[in-house]
């Protein structure tokens, strides 16, 4: 196994995986911390996605140290810690005291961070993350439910998460390539740094980083950098290159489920509200007892067929506020991932075998209820989210999106993809 990754939730992971797909590793993606029997094929990268992005930092330090003891007895060479691209998480974690343990554990002294992708409009410039041409703190993502961002600055936001010295390397390093990389990180080693983000812009910046990172036990990043590494690895003739198998279309009813507030996916939303069936869940109507959720099973139920179908608790930030003034931003999401819980389960009783889900931990729920222990990885329906299929146990076929990425046409984008 060329690359053990080990993804903070569950969009991210495949976010990761197609993206190492496309650089021609064969990638397997495993869901949850492996049990001891897990058996899955020999593979160049296999990502393992966790739900760690927004639990205690202890629980996440503790199943993604299991996640790598079990990485390296399948005989993992480096570790690669995936993280969103919008690097959101809080002033207590999880990034930092995660990436602290990681490192702890391999016996290692540095790692290298950066949240950027171009390809998906995340670039970092002078320590500053960028989505599109605004700063994360200007973004949609200053909104975020559970983990807001209003601060643009990487390496002030990851100090406040860590112990160890937090320091750059910068545009000038990487635009200088990848032996300007290697002797910044050198140098940053001796000054006692632990941790250091990395300026990017464009690819040839996340390759130079690929190349210098190579030899690193840990990395850390979005899928950006896992595209650095991939190529750094296919330049030294060590991915023998084949043809991606084609998976198969299921017969099946197809079912859009969104928890994500992003303000891409809710114009993914308007995008098809006026031709696909749809139901909106309110966490203050889900908090009051099961009849709402009952009524949007019914209503669900005889609109199964040719036409996808809609439930979504997306909302924008006016409605978001209020649900979490009403009901606290902790029971307000617990609500919306149970109730997600139990559609797909009833709905998977109901033989429906596609599903397209938005938002990290709509998806992450979505996949424990239906029981998906592993995922190969499908075509790219848009950069960064590809269809996945489970492997073994019941056949689903599964879209999971990440809830910023995709442009306003994705949801219909999916079945194009598929057919």
């Amino acid at each position: 196994m060329l690359i053990g990754c080990i993804a903070d939730d569950l969009t991210g992971a495949t976010d990761l995986g197609v993206t190492l797909a496309r650089e021609g590793l064969s990638v397997t993606q495993v869901n949850g911390v492996p049990g001891a029997d897990l058996q899955v094929p020999q593979a160049d990268a296999v990502v393992v996605a966790l739900k760690s992005r927004t639990n205690a930092p202890e629980e996440a330090v503790a199943w993604s140290l299991a996640a790598l003891d079990w990485l390296r007895k399948q005989g993992a060479e480096r570790i690669y810690f995936k993280v969103c691209s919008t690097f959101d998480s809080t002033p207590r974690g999880n990034i930092g005291p995660v990436a602290e343990a990681l490192l702890t554990a391999l016996d290692a002294d540095f790692t290298v961070a950066t949240p950027a992708y171009p390809r998906n409009g995340r670039t970092v410039y002078l320590g500053h993350l960028f989505v599109g041409s605004e700063l994360l703190s200007d973004s949609g993502m200053r909104n975020h439910p559970l983990t807001p961002m209003t601060d643009a600055n990487l390496v002030r936001v990851l100090a406040a998460q860590t112990r160890g010295r937090v320091e750059l390397v910068s545009y000038a390093d990487v635009e200088a390539g990848a032996e300007a990389v290697a002797a910044r990180i050198t140098a940053l080693r001796a000054n006692g740094v632990r941790h250091a983000v990395l300026d990017a812009t464009r690819d040839a910046h996340l390759e130079a980083a690929g190349a210098a990172c190579l030899d690193l036990a840990l990395t850390t990043g979005g899928a950006g950098l896992g595209m650095g590494l991939a190529r750094a690895l296919v330049a030294q003739g060590r991915v023998k290159r084949g043809a991606q198998a084609r998976l198969p279309v299921l017969d099946s009813p197809a079912v859009l489920l969104s928890g994500s507030c992003s303000g891409a996916t809710l114009a993914q939303i308007d995008a098809v509200k006026n031709d696909y069936p749809g139901f909106r869940l309110e966490p203050e109507k889900l908090a009051a007892g099961a009849a709402h959720l009952d009524a949007a099973l019914a209503w669900a139920y005889p609109k199964l067929g040719e036409t996808p179908i809609l439930l979504y608790a997306s909302a924008p930030p006016s409605s978001v506020s209020q649900a979490r003034d009403a009901l606290g931003q902790a029971r307000a999401a617990q609500l919306v991932e149970d109730a997600f819980r139990r559609i797909a389960r009833e709905l998977a009783a109901k033989g429906v075998r596609r599903f397209v889900v938005a938002g990290g931990e709509t998806s992450g729920a979505v996949v424990e209820a239906l029981g998906v222990r592993a995922l190969a990885i499908g075509p790219e329906i848009a950069p960064g989210v590809p269809w996945t299929w489970a492997v073994a146990g019941e056949p689903f076929q599964l879209a999971l999106k990440s809830g910023n990425f995709g442009g306003p046409d994705f949801f219909r984008r999916a079945f194009e993809v598929a057919a």
